[in-house]
């Protein structure tokens, strides 16, 4: 008995390693640093996170079917992208479109919700093309989301013509810079979309039927699960979650570039591993995603505090990735 609880207690700190050491530097960092373990810090912190998490919970369903989504980050920029050549200000001298303009006077030149809708809808066909690949041709996951990375790229090259977009709207700036109840909206988006997200995944038909995929698609093909067109569904709503990331990224960011968000779906693949989703399919949960991005934004804040190089940061958020993605393999093979 006494070996079985020592075996437990082993095997939940190599699990949870990574969580741990992370939660041990950031108390370090409170104690050696005196601004560190404040609101204002935190509250940097949680915006910094707002669009991360909620790229994190769009893979995070393509993960517990056993799959990725390396289009994520050029989506999140073309996302960007769009929102930022129809939002800019009327008098921008490097207005993207300098014949839009309002149809009244004192009117907005376009209604920001109606272009978060707009990008979302763009992203979304895109996520429904690359899941219908994956759903009826059986491309894998890796291969279907790497070709519309590429596409979706140069679309945003041969659209913005490679342009750095700025001079927005103060009503799409606000997105990032009012706050209600003392809290920023992006904060507050975030909150909306993971509580949205975990209905889905714990209450809805869609959200079992994800699972079953990531246990087993045979079985749950054969048990009358929709499997193709779950999977078709999984990965655009994924899709619309990164434009929405995108517009909120251009709005914190006050300006935009066809290489916003490059590289964020791999932190966001691995804050999923690290807080549980498993990349072997069919375990996984909101609170994973959230846990994984904290991890993540918390070791970037950290380290920047405790002044280590820029660089050098690259350096160990890749180290945490590796270590990450392999504690959740053992995990895979342990069960076996």
């Amino acid at each position: 008995m006494e070996k079985t609880n020592k075996k437990k207690v082993i095997d939940f700190l190599i699990n949870n390693g990574v969580i741990i050491v992370m939660l041990i530097l950031v108390i370090y960092t409170g104690f050696t640093s005196k601004n560190f373990l404040t609101w204002n810090n935190f509250s940097n912190i949680l915006m910094n996170m707002s669009p991360r998490l909620i790229i994190a919970l769009g893979i995070a369903g393509c993960v517990i079917t056993a799959g990725c989504d390396l289009s994520a980050g050029r989506m999140i920029g073309f996302a960007a992208c769009i929102a930022g050549t129809l939002l800019q200000k009327v008098d921008y001298s490097g207005k993207f479109y300098p014949n839009l303009k309002p149809l009244f006077p004192n009117a907005p030149v376009v209604d920001v919700l109606l272009v978060l809708a707009l990008v979302m809808l763009i992203t979304a066909a895109f996520g429904a093309i690359t899941g219908s690949f994956i759903a009826f041709l059986n491309v894998p996951p890796f291969i279907a989301t790497l070709a519309m990375m590429e596409i979706v790229y140069g679309l945003a090259l041969i659209y913005t013509n490679a342009t750095p977009l700025g001079g927005y709207l103060d009503s799409y700036t606000k997105v990032s810079t009012a706050r209600f109840l003392g809290i920023s909206p992006l904060i507050w988006i975030a909150i909306i979309v993971a509580a949205i997200t975990w209905f889905i995944f714990n209450m809805t038909r869609h959200g079992k039927y994800m699972y079953a995929i990531g246990g087993n698609p045979q079985a749950a093909e054969v048990a009358g699960v929709p499997v193709k067109k779950t999977l078709v569904l999984i990965y655009m709503k994924a899709a619309a979650m990164y434009g929405l990331a995108g517009f909120m990224l251009g709005a914190k960011a006050g300006g935009a570039s066809v290489n916003l968000g490059l590289g964020y779906e791999m932190e966001a693949i691995a804050a999923c591993t690290i807080g549980g989703v498993s990349v072997t399919g069919g375990r996984g949960k909101v609170s994973s995603a959230i846990i994984g991005v904290a991890v993540f934004e918390l070791l970037k804040a950290a380290l920047q505090f405790l002044g280590m190089n820029a660089y050098s940061q690259y350096i160990a958020i890749g180290i945490v990735i590796f270590i990450a993605i392999s504690l959740d393999i053992r995990k895979y093979v342990a069960k076996k």
